[in-house]
């Protein structure tokens, strides 16, 4: 038999900035007080590495990335001892085709905003990646 371990719950603000980081991501609209006007993003794809300092950067660097909003399908979040850990998988229509990407993202939070997103995605699957995926691999857990 597997041990189950309790996951830590998340408090009322930091539940509270995970959903406005979620909409964000769908959305790709600004949210009011998401990020601390220093906020640092690290971003890490499979063969790129981008960093800005700054709440109006980092938006722009979403913008810029990934202008495409979508739709979020949260596997996984967690506190840390910083702020929380959000694991996901998103999905969006760009250039006549269906894409995908799952992302892990560490958020340090100070005074409900966060001060450090860093973040690690697999970089954008196009459909003819995903079919040779679902061709190739079985998963355990989808």
């Amino acid at each position: 038999m597997t041990a189950v371990r309790e996951q830590p719950v998340l408090d009322e603000q930091l539940s509270a900035v995970a959903a406005a980081l979620v909409r964000w991501l769908e959305t790709g609209e600004q949210q009011h007080s998401l990020f601390a006007p220093d906020v640092l993003a690290d971003l890490s794809l499979p063969h790129w590495r981008l960093q800005t300092d700054g709440a109006d950067a980092t938006y722009r660097l979403r913008r810029d990335e990934h202008p495409f909003p979508g739709a979020v399908r949260v596997e996984a979040l967690d506190r840390t001892s910083r702020g929380f850990l959000i694991q996901f998988e998103e999905r969006w229509r760009a250039e006549d085709q269906d894409w995908y990407c799952r992302e892990l993202i560490h958020c340090a939070v100070g005074e409900g905003r966060i001060t450090e997103l860093t973040v690690y995605c697999t970089g954008d699957w196009d459909e003819t990646v995903q079919r040779r995926h679902a061709e190739q691999v079985r998963l355990i857990r989808p």
